[in-house]
């Protein structure tokens, strides 16, 4: 999909009321004010990457230079785009395979802050893009990330955040003919996290496969509000996220909306959400929703559940000598299994399970 510049310019800024339908579950007092035009907020590259690579390149170049490629209405990236004046950039070389994965490291400044990143993976390459994030930050940020043909990227998202980060982002990826992307967003720190990840297709044979792990404990609020919009035919995609809540008013939000066009004839889709509440005072919010305009689709389908600690599972592994601690952490583990071994990287599956492990003994589970 082109997208005119002067549709991106013309977009007005408008102030969320929390009224509106893609705000209402958002809590707007703790934004740390990114959604308001009189908050000062400083331009800053934010995603930084240190050593060096064979097939790719990290850049810094001015904003303008690297313009946006997809629409958004939304506040936030509006924000992004009109005030940032540098942009990171990451080019993986056509038709190169890179063996290891590229890091990149957040470098916030403390206050309130917009970033952009774009990453552009070339024409039948393979790599690994992993974007960990630390410490305090007020965040507003936008990757945009660009799949040519035939090009496989696995993109992982680390949101490990201190308990006062308020980080607003949007990630959205557009697939080339016959390209792969398999996205993993883990969100387990924060004051306030809202993601928006998000897909489109340029070409026909793409395939999205878009995981999601958040564990939110007292006071956090989590919130994902994922978009496929199958605007070709012949693609694939499959969502999967998967939460668990510990804690008074810990909450997480999850919408998934999936977009079919009348055009998209061959669509083959299906989205999973499903959250675990391991004490009372957690609450957790699922909105799945399929907008269909052709009968002429593979399949498209959709699933949310929510429910307690299932302790009959508990019951079980104690019966079995096996101490309630570690019971409950295995019953934990597995709950999250399905979503965890399909992380390509074995450095990010053990350090999730240690990090989940860690907010279980945290809140006393």
């Amino acid at each position: 999909m082109t997208i005119n510049s002067n549709i991106l310019e013309r977009h007005d800024f408008l102030e969320p009321t929390g009224r509106e339908e893609k705000w209402r579950f958002t809590p707007l007092k703790r934004l740390g004010g990114l959604h308001l035009k009189a908050t000062e907020v400083r331009s800053n590259t934010s995603t930084v990457f240190e050593g060096v690579g064979q097939g790719f390149a990290v850049k810094v170049v001015p904003a303008d230079s690297a313009p946006p490629r997809s629409y958004s209405d939304d506040v936030i990236v509006t924000r992004v785009r009109e005030s940032v004046k540098e942009c990171t950039v990451v080019e993986i070389d056509r038709d190169f395979e890179v063996k290891e994965p590229i890091m990149l490291s957040r470098k916030n400044l403390g206050s309130a802050e917009l970033s952009r990143t774009m990453i552009i993976a070339g024409s039948h390459s393979k790599s690994t893009i992993i974007v960990e994030s630390f410490g305090s930050a007020i965040l507003g940020e936008e990757i945009e990330i660009v799949l040519e043909p035939g090009a496989k990227l696995d993109f992982i998202s680390l949101q490990e955040w201190e308990n006062d980060a308020i980080h607003l982002g949007r990630h959205h990826a557009m697939l080339g003919k016959d390209s792969e992307f398999n996205s993993t967003t883990i969100t387990v720190g924060g004051s306030l996290v809202r993601l928006l990840p998000s897909v489109e297709y340029t070409g026909p044979g793409g395939s999205a496969n878009l995981l999601g792990i958040y564990f939110a404990t007292s006071g956090q609020h989590l919130e994902h509000r994922v978009f496929v919009d199958h605007n070709v035919g012949h693609a694939k995609s499959r969502v999967n996220y998967k939460g668990a809540l510990a804690g008074e008013d810990a909450r997480t939000v999850w919408f998934g909306d999936v977009y079919i066009r009348k055009e998209a004839e061959g669509t083959d889709t299906y989205e999973m959400n499903r959250n675990l509440l391991l004490t009372d005072g957690a609450r957790a919010d699922s909105v799945p929703n399929l907008e269909i305009e052709t009968g002429e689709i593979v399949g498209a389908g959709h699933a949310s559940t929510t429910g307690r600690f299932d302790e009959e599972h508990l019951f079980y592994l104690m019966s079995r000598g096996i101490a309630e601690s570690d019971a409950r952490r295995l019953v934990i583990r597995g709950f999250f299994a399905e979503v965890i071994n399909e992380i390509p990287v074995e450095l990010i599956r053990d350090r999730l399970m240690k990090r989940i492990d860690d907010e279980l003994v945290r809140v006393g589970r």
